[in-house]
């Protein structure tokens, strides 16, 4: 293989760069972006960058020698617009195309949005751009804020407007935020933490549409399903993603709420493989960072293999940062599956909760106890792993 194309210069997709190089790969190597700006963390922009704390230059995931020493064409600002994967072209926006022997599709995921073109001081956070816009209409002194979603974006915008000194309330459509990741329980009590910061949370309504008027049509209001009327100088939407694959359409891969591929990443054309948010790998796509770091050694192996020679099962681990409470979560909990805290205690918002089924632990849950936690997360990675002769 001489040449590899990695389409999406996201974390993922800069993890794929860095693994290729590790591995030997010394031919050429390009990164596609859509957006102008090299790498970088995710995570802080609903955060520390969102308060100011936190500064465009330290969100980079890669500094200038690590840049240089990656030996990559950068290809950035631009789309890609199609896969033809008989002729192995990357075809980009503008009419351009791109030969190469092998593709790394990393090209993440985009935010959900509400029907109908936004009016101004409406957003989504996804992006560096998205964020210097919200950051920039929250600068304006005291505003209301309306966050729809309480999911941990939803929640973690809320908790940094808050600290900004904003009034902030969240519509959650269901009767409670989180219970998919964490179930009934625990989900009420990380969703307490909204109350207790002053943020009105509001649970099992939807949004009917927005209200907008004025000169450049500024955002006024957020109509709910039920009719409600919430004033609103600023509003961000944060209902999900869906796997950026639309520009795959007509390639011959398999789409289904992602680039669908088998344990290590690799498509049934085994020229391609797929990494981090857009990977559906084994039936299943995760969503977190770790995921998308971990996921991109296996699948460039199986890459420069030609085969999968290799899999990647990891233990699902995420984490959020919300009114200065880390909650962290690994593991893989089941409905049934029933949380006991053994350490700490709810009402004080620290604590360590183990899931368990059958008597045996399955998933673990912490509140600002990061220490205890990794220990039982490390313990459930070990159970996890298959025995060896």
């Amino acid at each position: 293989m001489k040449s590899v194309a990695v389409i999406g210069a996201s974390l993922a997709g800069l993890y794929a760069a860095r693994a290729l190089r590790a591995q030997g790969f010394d031919g050429r190597l390009v990164i596609v972006g859509d957006e102008h700006h090299r790498p970088y963390d995710r995570p802080p922009l609903s955060k520390d960058f969102l308060t100011g704390t936190t500064g465009q230059d330290q969100l980079a995931l890669a500094d200038a020698e690590e840049i240089a020493e990656l030996d990559a064409e950068w290809l950035l600002g631009t789309e890609a617009t199609g896969l033809d994967t008989g002729g192995r072209t990357v075809l980009l926006d503008g009419g351009r195309s791109l030969t190469t022997d092998g593709v790394v599709i990393a090209t993440g995921a985009a935010p959900r949005r509400l029907p109908g073109p936004p009016p101004a001081g409406s957003h989504t956070l996804r992006t560096l751009d998205d964020a210097q816009a919200l950051r920039a209409d929250l600068t304006r002194g005291p505003v209301r804020v309306v966050v729809i979603g309480g999911g941990f974006i939803g929640a973690e915008v809320a908790s940094s407007c808050t600290a900004l000194g904003h009034h902030v309330t969240v519509v959650e459509a269901a009767p409670l935020p989180l219970v998919p990741q964490l179930g009934d329980t625990m989900a009420g009590i990380c969703s307490a933490l909204h109350a207790d910061h002053g943020v009105t949370l509001l649970t099992g309504t939807g949004v009917a549409r927005l209200r907008s008027g004025g000169a450049g049509n500024h955002v006024t209001g957020v109509e709910l399903a039920d009719g409600r009327l919430l004033p609103a100088d600023v509003v961000v939407t944060g209902i999900g993603v869906r796997p950026r694959t639309a520009w795959l359409a007509g390639s011959g891969l398999p789409l289904d709420d992602g680039v669908r591929c088998d344990a290590g990443g690799v498509t049934p054309l085994p020229q391609v493989v797929a990494v981090g948010d857009v990977a559906r790998a084994a039936g299943t796509r995760a969503e977190h960072w770790t995921s998308a770091t971990e996921q991109a050694a296996t699948a460039v192996e199986n890459l420069l293999a030609g085969s999968t020679v290799a899999t990647h099962r990891n233990l699902p681990y995420f984490w959020s940062d919300q009114y200065g409470v880390r909650i962290q979560f690994a593991g893989r909990r089941l409905p049934d599956d029933t949380p006991r805290i053994i350490e700490g205690s709810a009402d004080d918002r620290s604590f360590l909760a183990c899931y368990e089924r059958d008597g045996h632990p399955t998933a673990v849950l912490a509140l600002n106890r990061p220490r205890p936690f990794m220990r039982h997360r490390r313990a459930l990675a070990r159970a996890a792993q298959p025995a060896t002769a």
